[in-house]
Protein backbone atom coordinates (compact mmCIF):
# COMPACT_ATOMS: atom_id res chain seq x y z
CA UNK A 1 0.00 0.00 0.00
CA UNK A 2 1.19 3.62 -0.61
CA UNK A 3 1.80 4.24 3.36
CA UNK A 4 3.77 7.31 2.28
CA UNK A 5 0.69 9.11 1.73
CA UNK A 6 -0.62 11.55 3.95
CA UNK A 7 -4.01 10.85 4.79
CA UNK A 8 -7.28 13.46 4.38
CA UNK A 9 -9.29 13.68 7.08
CA UNK A 10 -12.14 11.68 5.77
CA UNK A 11 -15.68 13.82 5.64
CA UNK A 12 -18.13 13.35 8.42
CA UNK A 13 -21.92 13.44 7.76
CA UNK A 14 -24.97 14.04 10.27
CA UNK A 15 -28.14 13.49 8.20
CA UNK A 16 -27.97 9.93 8.03
CA UNK A 17 -31.16 10.32 10.37
CA UNK A 18 -29.23 8.20 13.44
CA UNK A 19 -27.62 9.52 16.72
CA UNK A 20 -24.38 9.76 17.60
CA UNK A 21 -24.96 8.35 21.17
CA UNK A 22 -23.73 4.86 20.60
CA UNK A 23 -25.01 3.88 24.26
CA UNK A 24 -28.49 4.28 23.11
CA UNK A 25 -28.34 1.92 20.14
CA UNK A 26 -29.37 -1.26 20.22
CA UNK A 27 -27.24 -4.40 18.33
CA UNK A 28 -27.42 -3.00 14.76
CA UNK A 29 -29.02 0.49 13.50
CA UNK A 30 -30.80 -1.17 10.52
CA UNK A 31 -32.01 -4.80 9.41
CA UNK A 32 -30.89 -7.10 6.90
CA UNK A 33 -34.40 -6.41 5.61
CA UNK A 34 -33.24 -2.37 5.63
CA UNK A 35 -35.57 -1.53 8.21
CA UNK A 36 -34.57 0.66 11.37
CA UNK A 37 -33.86 -1.24 13.81
CA UNK A 38 -36.20 0.42 16.55
CA UNK A 39 -39.44 0.63 18.43
CA UNK A 40 -41.21 3.94 19.45
CA UNK A 41 -43.03 4.20 22.62
CA UNK A 42 -44.45 7.01 24.73
CA UNK A 43 -47.79 7.12 23.13
CA UNK A 44 -50.82 4.96 22.86
CA UNK A 45 -49.82 1.81 20.32
CA UNK A 46 -52.91 2.41 18.29
CA UNK A 47 -51.47 5.60 17.41
CA UNK A 48 -48.14 4.21 16.46
CA UNK A 49 -49.32 1.40 14.24
CA UNK A 50 -50.63 2.46 10.68
CA UNK A 51 -53.03 -0.29 9.34
CA UNK A 52 -52.46 0.16 5.84
CA UNK A 53 -48.72 -0.07 5.94
CA UNK A 54 -48.28 -3.28 8.26
CA UNK A 55 -50.81 -4.95 5.45
CA UNK A 56 -48.72 -3.33 2.91
CA UNK A 57 -45.33 -4.62 4.56
CA UNK A 58 -46.92 -7.92 5.23
CA UNK A 59 -46.07 -11.07 3.84
CA UNK A 60 -48.54 -12.82 1.24
CA UNK A 61 -49.01 -15.46 3.63
CA UNK A 62 -49.70 -13.46 7.05
CA UNK A 63 -51.89 -11.37 4.83
CA UNK A 64 -54.13 -14.12 3.72
CA UNK A 65 -53.93 -15.86 7.28
CA UNK A 66 -55.37 -11.90 8.27
CA UNK A 67 -58.45 -11.88 6.02
CA UNK A 68 -59.27 -15.21 6.21
CA UNK A 69 -59.29 -14.84 10.18
CA UNK A 70 -61.09 -11.35 10.05
CA UNK A 71 -63.77 -13.09 7.79
CA UNK A 72 -63.94 -15.90 10.07
CA UNK A 73 -64.82 -13.84 13.28
CA UNK A 74 -66.99 -11.44 11.60
CA UNK A 75 -69.38 -14.22 10.44
CA UNK A 76 -68.74 -15.94 13.94
CA UNK A 77 -70.17 -12.36 15.81
CA UNK A 78 -73.32 -12.41 13.53
CA UNK A 79 -74.02 -16.00 13.79
CA UNK A 80 -74.25 -15.68 17.68
CA UNK A 81 -76.44 -12.60 17.23
CA UNK A 82 -78.96 -14.77 14.42
CA UNK A 83 -78.88 -17.37 18.02
CA UNK A 84 -79.54 -15.05 20.42
CA UNK A 85 -83.09 -13.02 18.23
CA UNK A 86 -83.12 -16.99 17.56
CA UNK A 87 -82.94 -19.11 15.20
CA UNK A 88 -86.72 -19.08 14.31
CA UNK A 89 -86.09 -15.79 12.98
CA UNK A 90 -84.23 -17.22 9.80
CA UNK A 91 -86.80 -19.04 7.53
CA UNK A 92 -85.84 -21.71 5.84
CA UNK A 93 -83.33 -23.17 8.31
CA UNK A 94 -83.94 -26.55 10.14
CA UNK A 95 -84.08 -26.40 13.53
CA UNK A 96 -84.65 -28.78 16.26
CA UNK A 97 -81.66 -30.53 15.21
CA UNK A 98 -79.17 -29.07 18.53
CA UNK A 99 -77.47 -26.35 19.02
CA UNK A 100 -74.46 -27.18 17.31
CA UNK A 101 -76.77 -27.04 14.08
CA UNK A 102 -78.18 -24.33 14.27
CA UNK A 103 -75.36 -22.33 15.04
CA UNK A 104 -73.87 -23.73 11.72
CA UNK A 105 -76.70 -22.70 9.59
CA UNK A 106 -76.52 -19.33 11.29
CA UNK A 107 -72.63 -18.92 10.33
CA UNK A 108 -73.10 -20.15 6.75
CA UNK A 109 -76.36 -17.50 6.36
CA UNK A 110 -74.08 -14.86 7.84
CA UNK A 111 -70.98 -15.84 5.50
CA UNK A 112 -73.67 -15.63 2.48
CA UNK A 113 -74.96 -12.45 3.53
CA UNK A 114 -71.41 -10.74 4.00
CA UNK A 115 -70.55 -11.95 0.84
CA UNK A 116 -73.69 -10.97 -0.81
CA UNK A 117 -74.44 -14.10 -1.86
CA UNK A 118 -77.64 -14.81 -1.32
CA UNK A 119 -78.79 -17.93 -1.91
CA UNK A 120 -82.32 -17.80 -1.00
CA UNK A 121 -82.34 -20.93 0.91
CA UNK A 122 -82.50 -18.98 4.42
CA UNK A 123 -83.84 -15.66 5.09
CA UNK A 124 -84.35 -13.26 7.77
CA UNK A 125 -87.68 -12.89 9.47
CA UNK A 126 -89.16 -9.75 10.90
CA UNK A 127 -87.47 -6.34 10.98
CA UNK A 128 -84.66 -6.83 13.79
CA UNK A 129 -83.32 -10.12 11.50
CA UNK A 130 -83.49 -7.95 8.59
CA UNK A 131 -82.12 -5.11 10.27
CA UNK A 132 -79.35 -6.98 11.01
CA UNK A 133 -79.15 -9.07 7.38
CA UNK A 134 -78.77 -4.99 6.13
CA UNK A 135 -75.86 -4.31 8.14
CA UNK A 136 -73.99 -7.24 7.54
CA UNK A 137 -74.49 -6.83 4.03
CA UNK A 138 -73.47 -3.15 4.42
CA UNK A 139 -70.12 -4.18 6.38
CA UNK A 140 -69.46 -6.62 3.78
CA UNK A 141 -69.66 -4.33 0.59
CA UNK A 142 -67.66 -1.76 2.97
CA UNK A 143 -64.82 -4.34 4.20
CA UNK A 144 -64.52 -6.80 0.61
CA UNK A 145 -63.85 -3.20 -1.54
CA UNK A 146 -61.41 -2.47 1.39
CA UNK A 147 -59.71 -5.69 1.09
CA UNK A 148 -59.99 -5.81 -2.91
CA UNK A 149 -58.00 -2.57 -2.84
CA UNK A 150 -55.32 -4.01 -0.55
CA UNK A 151 -54.70 -6.65 -2.67
CA UNK A 152 -54.35 -4.43 -5.91
CA UNK A 153 -52.26 -1.84 -4.09
CA UNK A 154 -49.83 -4.82 -2.87
CA UNK A 155 -50.07 -6.37 -6.10
CA UNK A 156 -49.08 -3.47 -7.95
CA UNK A 157 -46.33 -1.77 -5.85
CA UNK A 158 -43.19 -1.40 -7.44
CA UNK A 159 -40.16 -3.26 -5.53
CA UNK A 160 -36.83 -3.39 -6.29
CA UNK A 161 -36.51 -7.48 -5.71
CA UNK A 162 -32.70 -7.07 -5.04
CA UNK A 163 -30.49 -9.56 -3.46
CA UNK A 164 -27.47 -9.11 -1.52
CA UNK A 165 -24.13 -10.95 -0.86
CA UNK A 166 -24.60 -12.56 3.05
CA UNK A 167 -20.96 -10.77 3.64
CA UNK A 168 -18.90 -7.95 2.62
CA UNK A 169 -15.72 -8.28 2.01
CA UNK A 170 -12.38 -6.67 2.48
CA UNK A 171 -10.10 -7.67 -0.76
CA UNK A 172 -6.92 -6.62 -2.78
CA UNK A 173 -8.13 -3.85 -5.04
CA UNK A 174 -5.13 -1.75 -7.49
CA UNK A 175 -2.06 -0.75 -5.06
CA UNK A 176 -4.06 -1.61 -1.71
CA UNK A 177 -7.59 -3.18 -0.51
CA UNK A 178 -11.26 -2.68 -0.96
CA UNK A 179 -14.59 -3.32 0.68
CA UNK A 180 -16.82 -4.81 -1.78
CA UNK A 181 -20.74 -6.59 -1.36
CA UNK A 182 -22.41 -7.84 -4.46
CA UNK A 183 -25.92 -7.18 -5.29
CA UNK A 184 -28.43 -8.53 -8.21
CA UNK A 185 -31.94 -8.53 -8.92
CA UNK A 186 -33.78 -12.13 -8.62
CA UNK A 187 -36.63 -11.44 -10.46
CA UNK A 188 -37.25 -10.75 -14.14
CA UNK A 189 -37.55 -7.00 -13.93
CA UNK A 190 -35.60 -5.02 -15.54
CA UNK A 191 -33.65 -1.95 -13.05
CA UNK A 192 -31.94 0.85 -14.68
CA UNK A 193 -29.88 3.97 -13.78
CA UNK A 194 -29.30 1.91 -10.94
CA UNK A 195 -27.23 4.08 -7.78
CA UNK A 196 -25.54 3.31 -4.60
CA UNK A 197 -25.00 5.27 -1.51
CA UNK A 198 -22.78 3.32 0.94
CA UNK A 199 -22.59 5.16 4.64
CA UNK A 200 -20.20 3.81 7.24
CA UNK A 201 -21.05 4.20 10.49
CA UNK A 202 -17.97 3.86 12.62
CA UNK A 203 -17.99 3.26 16.59
CA UNK A 204 -15.40 5.37 18.75
CA UNK A 205 -14.72 5.70 22.59
CA UNK A 206 -14.55 9.46 23.52
CA UNK A 207 -13.33 10.20 27.04
CA UNK A 208 -14.90 6.96 28.73
CA UNK A 209 -18.37 7.45 26.53
CA UNK A 210 -19.43 5.25 23.42
CA UNK A 211 -20.15 7.89 20.11
CA UNK A 212 -20.99 6.73 16.38
CA UNK A 213 -19.53 8.63 13.73
CA UNK A 214 -20.91 8.51 9.84
CA UNK A 215 -18.83 8.84 6.87
CA UNK A 216 -19.81 8.43 3.32
CA UNK A 217 -17.81 5.94 1.32
CA UNK A 218 -17.04 6.96 -2.45
CA UNK A 219 -17.31 4.06 -4.90
CA UNK A 220 -15.37 3.35 -7.49
CA UNK A 221 -18.44 3.31 -9.74
CA UNK A 222 -21.66 4.95 -8.07
CA UNK A 223 -24.22 4.76 -10.65
CA UNK A 224 -24.61 2.02 -13.63
CA UNK A 225 -26.35 2.02 -16.60
CA UNK A 226 -28.54 -1.40 -16.00
CA UNK A 227 -28.59 -4.15 -13.76
CA UNK A 228 -28.96 -6.91 -16.20
CA UNK A 229 -26.49 -9.50 -14.36
CA UNK A 230 -24.84 -8.19 -11.02
CA UNK A 231 -22.70 -5.38 -9.63
CA UNK A 232 -20.16 -5.74 -7.16
CA UNK A 233 -19.76 -2.07 -4.88
CA UNK A 234 -16.36 -0.90 -4.35
CA UNK A 235 -15.14 1.06 -2.10
CA UNK A 236 -11.01 1.78 -2.43
CA UNK A 237 -9.71 1.64 1.71
CA UNK A 238 -6.77 4.57 0.37
CA UNK A 239 -6.21 7.72 2.05
CA UNK A 240 -9.36 9.26 1.81
CA UNK A 241 -11.44 6.47 3.01
CA UNK A 242 -12.13 6.40 6.84
CA UNK A 243 -10.80 3.23 7.27
CA UNK A 244 -7.30 3.90 5.67
CA UNK A 245 -4.64 1.30 6.81
CA UNK A 246 -6.41 -0.15 8.71
CA UNK A 247 -6.35 -3.74 9.59
CA UNK A 248 -9.13 -6.90 10.52
CA UNK A 249 -8.45 -6.30 14.08
CA UNK A 250 -8.96 -2.24 13.67
CA UNK A 251 -12.31 -2.77 11.77
CA UNK A 252 -13.51 -5.07 14.27
CA UNK A 253 -12.59 -3.31 17.65
CA UNK A 254 -14.36 0.13 15.51
CA UNK A 255 -17.61 -2.25 15.65
CA UNK A 256 -18.87 -0.71 12.39
CA UNK A 257 -21.74 -0.58 10.40
CA UNK A 258 -22.08 -0.32 6.56
CA UNK A 259 -25.82 1.37 5.29
CA UNK A 260 -26.48 0.37 1.81
CA UNK A 261 -29.33 2.14 -0.18
CA UNK A 262 -29.85 1.50 -3.61
CA UNK A 263 -32.25 3.06 -6.24
CA UNK A 264 -33.24 2.37 -9.55
CA UNK A 265 -35.37 2.96 -12.25
CA UNK A 266 -37.94 -0.11 -12.92
CA UNK A 267 -38.54 0.13 -16.97
CA UNK A 268 -42.37 -1.94 -15.93
CA UNK A 269 -43.72 0.04 -13.49
CA UNK A 270 -41.94 3.15 -15.04
CA UNK A 271 -41.00 4.27 -11.50
CA UNK A 272 -38.25 4.77 -9.33
CA UNK A 273 -37.59 1.55 -6.64
CA UNK A 274 -35.62 1.23 -3.51
CA UNK A 275 -34.13 -1.17 -1.15
CA UNK A 276 -31.66 -1.26 1.77
CA UNK A 277 -29.79 -3.20 3.58
CA UNK A 278 -26.39 -2.84 6.35
CA UNK A 279 -23.54 -5.31 6.74
CA UNK A 280 -21.92 -5.01 10.57
CA UNK A 281 -18.62 -7.05 11.93
CA UNK A 282 -20.33 -10.01 12.04
CA UNK A 283 -20.59 -10.03 8.22
CA UNK A 284 -17.54 -8.88 7.36
CA UNK A 285 -14.60 -11.08 5.84
CA UNK A 286 -11.02 -9.94 5.84
CA UNK A 287 -9.17 -11.50 3.22
CA UNK A 288 -11.43 -12.47 -0.03
CA UNK A 289 -12.25 -12.48 -3.48
CA UNK A 290 -15.67 -12.84 -4.96
CA UNK A 291 -16.49 -16.55 -7.30
CA UNK A 292 -17.74 -15.54 -10.67
CA UNK A 293 -21.43 -15.64 -10.52
CA UNK A 294 -22.41 -15.85 -14.16
CA UNK A 295 -20.98 -18.26 -17.13
CA UNK A 296 -21.94 -18.99 -20.66
CA UNK A 297 -24.85 -21.64 -20.64
CA UNK A 298 -24.07 -25.18 -21.84
CA UNK A 299 -25.79 -24.29 -25.14
CA UNK A 300 -23.64 -21.06 -25.91
CA UNK A 301 -27.00 -19.05 -26.56
CA UNK A 302 -27.21 -16.74 -23.16
CA UNK A 303 -25.44 -16.11 -20.03
CA UNK A 304 -26.45 -17.69 -16.70
CA UNK A 305 -26.78 -15.69 -13.97
CA UNK A 306 -25.91 -18.31 -10.56
CA UNK A 307 -27.75 -16.59 -8.03
CA UNK A 308 -27.07 -18.74 -5.64
CA UNK A 309 -23.21 -17.81 -6.49
CA UNK A 310 -24.03 -14.29 -4.96
CA UNK A 311 -22.16 -14.61 -1.83
CA UNK A 312 -19.22 -17.02 -2.44
CA UNK A 313 -15.78 -16.29 -2.04
CA UNK A 314 -12.69 -17.78 -1.84
CA UNK A 315 -10.04 -16.47 0.66
CA UNK A 316 -6.89 -14.32 -0.57
CA UNK A 317 -3.94 -13.45 2.07
CA UNK A 318 -2.56 -10.16 1.69
CA UNK A 319 1.47 -9.64 0.89
CA UNK A 320 1.91 -8.02 4.21
CA UNK A 321 -0.17 -10.23 6.42
CA UNK A 322 0.18 -14.17 7.61
CA UNK A 323 -1.71 -16.14 5.38
CA UNK A 324 -5.22 -16.42 5.63
CA UNK A 325 -6.16 -19.45 3.67
CA UNK A 326 -6.24 -21.99 5.95
CA UNK A 327 -8.71 -20.08 8.27
CA UNK A 328 -12.78 -20.99 8.00
CA UNK A 329 -14.07 -19.39 5.28
CA UNK A 330 -17.37 -18.10 7.65
CA UNK A 331 -16.28 -15.54 10.45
Amino acid sequence: MNTHKQAKQPREVNNSGFSGNSSAEGKRLLNKDGSANLSKTGIPFYQRISTYHTLLKMSRVKFLVVVFLFYTTVNLFFAGIYMLIGSDKLSGSSGGHGFIDNFLQAFFFSSQTLTTVGYGHVAPVGVVANCIASIESFLGIMTFALVTGMFYARFSRPKAYIRFSDNFIVAPFQEGRAIMFRLATYKNNDLTEVSAEVTAAIHYVENGKRTTRFYPLKLEISRINSLAISWTCVHYMNEESPFWQMREEDMRARSIELLVTIKAFDDHFSNTVQQRTSYTNDELVYGARFVPMYERSDSGGHTEVMLDRIGEFTRHSFVDEPDRQAKDTAD
